[in-house]
């Protein structure tokens, strides 16, 4: 059994008009919420083997503030350029590529394609777009990543920052 998480990162700086899309930081809200999203993980017991990122800056900012949280070294968090504003063939891929070794992994990304590819692996669209820093958690009946397959997941968690339940 694999576990996949999927980050959406957390809320981004539109302040900056000089600022490229990948250069973008977390607003104070993003900053806020990346944390407390990671300590809800914790707290479900979600202790990923890998992380891996969009190089982004919001993506990676996200990423580093759920290692803090979950123990994760800082030094190992992998980043996948292709993750970047990734389709969800693409995020398919990424996946796919990682064997056998790890397993949970935790995906840091982009909407809509994140959003777009936990509904490409669980076969339901019902979730829609993802709000920023939302965690999705999903198993799938695999010894190796590379069997990852449309519809093969199953959704065990779902969370956002203004879901007080």
């Amino acid at each position: 059994m694999k576990r996949l998480t999927l980050v959406r990162h957390a809320k981004s700086d539109w302040g900056d008009a000089s600022l490229e899309d990948f250069e973008r930081p977390l607003n104070a809200r993003g900053e806020r919420d990346a944390p407390e999203m990671a300590r809800r993980c914790a707290a479900a017991g979600l202790k990923p083997t890998l992380i891996v990122t969009s190089p982004a800056v919001r993506a990676l900012a996200t990423a580093k503030a759920f290692a803090k949280v979950l123990g994760y070294p800082a030094r190992k968090i992998r980043h996948a350029d292709e993750a970047y504003l990734a389709t969800p063939g693409t995020l398919l891929e990424v996946v796919r590529k990682l064997g056998g070794r790890s397993s949970h992994v935790m995906i840091f990304g982009h909407n809509p394609g994140i959003s777009q590819f936990a509904a490409l692996l669980t076969g339901d669209d019902s979730l829609g777009e993802l709000p920023t820093a939302a965690v999705i958690g999903l198993t799938a009946d695999l010894k190796d990543w590379k069997d990852l397959a449309p519809g093969a997941a199953t959704r065990t968690l779902y969370d956002y920052p203004k879901n007080r339940g």
